[in-house]
């Protein structure tokens, strides 16, 4: 499997993984292209969230939320700058894919990860509405 382009640059590619139930960040290190800062939604500190969500009637629909995602952008800053890495890139083609719903929920994790001191490039070419 190739590289993505952003890992051939030598750039560290921010991933983000979002599904209903759950939303993971990943930076890959572009010399190796393994996986150096994750931060997670199934971590034990959301767990207490996550089941009393799991276990309400009716059920929600997603089982975090763009405050989840704000605590996961702090812990991904936090990670970064544990490891060295204070900028990152990420791919605003795939960013701008995702539907508007996510990508509200998402803001909060890009504008913590930047607050927390950490380049987010492509970051600004995200259009968020609301």
């Amino acid at each position: 499997m190739a590289a993505p382009a952003a890992t051939k640059s030598g750039v560290h590619l921010l991933r983000i993984v979002l599904s209903c139930r759950k939303i993971t960040a990943q930076v890959i290190s572009p010399s190796t292209d393994s996986i150096i800062a994750m931060a997670s939604s199934t971590e034990q500190e959301f767990l207490v969230d996550y089941k009393a969500k799991l276990d309400r009637f009716p059920r929600s629909q997603f089982l975090w939320s763009s405050k989840i995602a704000a605590r996961i952008g702090e812990k991904m800053a936090t990670r970064l700058k544990e490891v060295g890495v204070l900028s990152v890139q990420i791919d605003a083609q795939e960013e701008l894919s995702r539907p508007i719903h996510y990508r509200k929920m998402v803001r909060p994790f890009f504008d913590t990860v930047k607050s927390g001191g950490i380049t987010v490039a492509g970051a600004e070419d995200l259009i968020f509405l609301g």
